[in-house]
């Protein structure tokens, strides 16, 4: 299989996908959402572009399995599997504000090989693939070269449902707003992780996220020279239960900061 025109090929599906849900903002009324769990909303937008995603890359890709947010497909685990987030920031789409994506990850044999996030307002397609680089539009893209937190500007997401470490989190936000140039919430994990592969931040972390909300940003900052990891060492981050996504030089002192934390 080759990684570099397997990318190629999803971009055409991406960009469909991606003017899709672009006409329909702003048109989706209060009666057609739905909620799924606390704060967790969700519409027929979602619902028809995963669709649209699922069918694409099933023709590419016959043999491959799906892990899907919206459960259009029944979801499997198999020696190829893609990771779909078809509208990822769903609330800030409903609300017209203009940071939501596409995240389309694939996993081989257990590894993320494969990761495509499209910025949907800005049009940006971030892409990435195993021992290819990353890039956004064509233009190779690497992470910041910032050294030490105190010339960094961080990414976090508030928790929307998993509150049982809101103190902890307060806190390392505070230190985080000393120490730093500042914090960011743009409310969508796989524009944040993007943002992270091109240099825009300089580190994202969250906990209580989801396999499809990190699968494709991974492999881009991983591709982009960053690393990623959890909130300690033993942690499986590609479950999105906690992530820190860096540069890499400030990787250890992210660690350390957000170890309050960690659930090993």
């Amino acid at each position: 299989m080759q990684l570099k025109e397997l990318c190629q090929q999803c971009l055409p599906i991406i960009n469909e996908v991606g003017a899709f849900i672009r006409k329909e903002l702003g048109s989706v009324t209060n009666q057609a959402i739905e909620t799924k769990s606390r704060n967790s909303l969700v519409s027929y937008v979602d619902k028809t572009a995963e669709s649209m995603l699922v069918e694409k890359l099933s023709q590419l890709l016959p043999e491959a399995t799906f892990l899907t947010e919206e459960d259009t497909i029944e979801n499997q685990e198999s020696s190829l599997r893609w990771i779909i987030d078809p509208l990822d920031g769903t609330t800030n789409f409903l609300y017209s504000i203009p940071i939501f994506a596409i995240s389309v990850g694939l996993e081989k044999n257990g590894e993320l090989v494969l990761g495509i996030v499209q910025e949907i307002v800005r049009q940006e397609n971030f892409y990435a693939w195993k021992d290819g680089g990353a890039y956004c539009n064509g233009k190779r893209i690497r992470v910041s070269d910032r050294e030490t937190l105190a010339d960094s500007l961080l990414a976090t997401g508030f928790p929307y449902y998993d509150f049982e470490r809101t103190e902890d989190y307060l806190q390392v936000l505070g230190h985080f707003m000393k120490e730093t140039r500042g914090l960011r919430r743009l409310g969508a994990a796989a524009v944040d992780l993007a943002f992270v592969a091109c240099g825009r931040f300089d580190a994202f972390f969250e906990y209580a996220l989801s396999p499809w909300d990190v699968a494709a940003g991974i492999v881009l900052v991983r591709e982009a020279g960053g690393k990623v990891s959890g909130f300690s060492t033993k942690t499986d981050f590609t479950t999105g239960k906690e992530i820190i996504a860096s540069n890499g030089h400030i990787h250890q002192a992210m660690q350390a900061s957000t170890k309050a934390l960690a659930r090993d």
